[in-house]
């Protein structure tokens, strides 16, 4: 979590539901609110030319979604949609800038914040560039793994479905689906009820 609730709240935040698959945000809007999801989960996605689904990332309880925009007079380059309910908190940009500006302790949490998104973001891109599916998606895992905290081998439940992997690495479900497959054949994974443990 980059910022306590009490503390958005203080400074004028306030809570707004979006029901499963409703739009936060379109590409191309202006970025008026600093938004940071209090519980649901959240795509940030674009769409190619032929109309694929490209998926940029999944954010669930605690992220902040599209953040750093508010300190560029960009407009978002993504959408941002709600996967399931959520309920988010919403700062206005103003009082947003304000409160970053008197709080040193909030403004290095959202330096932090911004650091390991920008990681995410040069590790997916790099893995993601290779030809291999099994890189791929063990760099996929990895990182989410590494983001619950999580060590020791089979006990993270990663909450994605096999096209949101599809989605996040570029490949064909059908790609994911046979990899996964060979992944718990090379007993890199653990396959329980369809889902997933690395």
């Amino acid at each position: 979590m980059i910022t306590e609730e009490h503390i958005l709240l203080h400074h004028g935040a306030y809570y707004k539901k979006y029901p499963a698959k409703e739009i936060i945000f379109q590409s191309g809007d202006v970025p008026r609110f600093f938004i940071q999801i209090r519980s649901g989960t959240v795509e940030l996605n674009n769409y190619h030319d032929d109309g694929r689904e490209f998926t940029l990332n999944i954010l669930s309880m605690g992220d902040s979604i599209g953040g750093s925009l508010l300190f560029s007079t960009q407009n978002y380059p993504m959408n941002a949609i709600a996967k399931t309910d959520c309920i988010v908190l919403k700062l206005s940009k103003s009082k947003f800038l304000e409160m970053v500006k008197n709080n040193s302790e909030i403004a290095l949490k959202l330096l932090e914040d911004f650091s390991h998104s920008l990681y995410h973001k040069y590790t997916m891109l790099f893995n993601n560039s290779s030809i291999d599916p099994l890189a791929k998606i063990t760099s996929l895992l990895d990182y989410y793994k590494r983001c619950a905290n999580e060590e020791k081998r089979y006990c993270y439940h990663l909450p994605l479905t096999r096209q949101q992997i599809a989605n996040l690495t570029g490949l064909r479900v059908e790609t994911v689906i046979r990899t996964i497959k060979r992944m718990e054949e090379l007993d890199l994974v653990h396959l329980k009820h369809r889902q997933i443990y690395y």
